[in-house]
């Protein structure tokens, strides 16, 4: 991430924006990461870049600042809860280092179509994120160990973000029953297809941003 406290969403960048592609990081507790080898749609990262810019030789550092523009995108946009549709990008490419959360292990294929429910609990954990830049695969990423912001277990920060925190037993250590672990982690698996709808369909338009200081929030300058 850039260490600027001022960030330009421009045009461009809400561009590329509605063109990466969600994929799913299968490290630690799982969490969608842009896919490395297609950030933006195909294998032709640069190329990609340059079709919306139009500038040839600026591609690695624009690639680099979606970090931020990612991070603004995700606190900033909205959007409707509800039923939307979207053709997969990952269904045309290799599986590779990432995963989609829709692929049958067995076969290795995935659907083409995706038709999801985006209810207000996945609109409130996209917010909640805890995002990096993966140094590895050189692309925005979820954190997979902690990726809601600062618990390994999960599970229970995203019932405090969902305004559910958890009872705690005679030591402090928080209690959640079978069925609300289950439907927690199956409600973290579905972030991957709720992120991919709210960068193609979230609402938000270009300008200047800004990040407090000592905060990791972004808002409009």
């Amino acid at each position: 991430m850039s260490e600027t406290d001022t960030f330009d969403l421009t045009l461009e960048r809400i561009a590329l924006i509605r063109r990466m592609v969600v994929a799913w990081n299968g490290a630690e507790a799982g969490a969608p990461m842009i896919h490395p080898d297609a950030p933006y749609g195909s294998t032709d990262r640069d190329g990609d870049i340059f079709n919306v810019t139009g500038d040839d030789e600026g591609a690695d550092e624009e690639h680099r600042a979606m970090g931020d523009a990612l991070a603004v995108f995700l606190q900033n946009a909205t959007l409707k809860p509800g039923r939307y549709q979207y053709h997969n990008p990952l269904a045309k490419l290799a599986p590779g280092d990432v995963f989609d959360v829709f692929r049958d292990e067995a076969t290795g294929e995935t659907p083409e179509h995706i038709t999801f429910e985006v209810t207000d609990e996945h609109l409130r954990l996209l917010r909640a994120f805890s995002l990096e830049w993966d140094e590895e695969y050189d692309v925005p990423s979820v954190d997979p160990k902690r990726p809601y912001g600062h618990m390994t277990w999960y599970t229970v920060e995203m019932a405090v973000h969902l305004g559910e925190p958890p009872e705690k037993d005679a030591d402090g250590r928080a209690i959640l029953t079978d069925e609300q672990e289950a439907r927690l982690e199956r409600l973290h698996r579905e972030m991957q297809p709720a992120m991919q709808i709210f960068l193609r369909y979230g609402d938000l338009g270009p300008g200047p941003f800004r990040q407090p200081e000592g905060t990791i929030a972004w808002e409009p300058a």
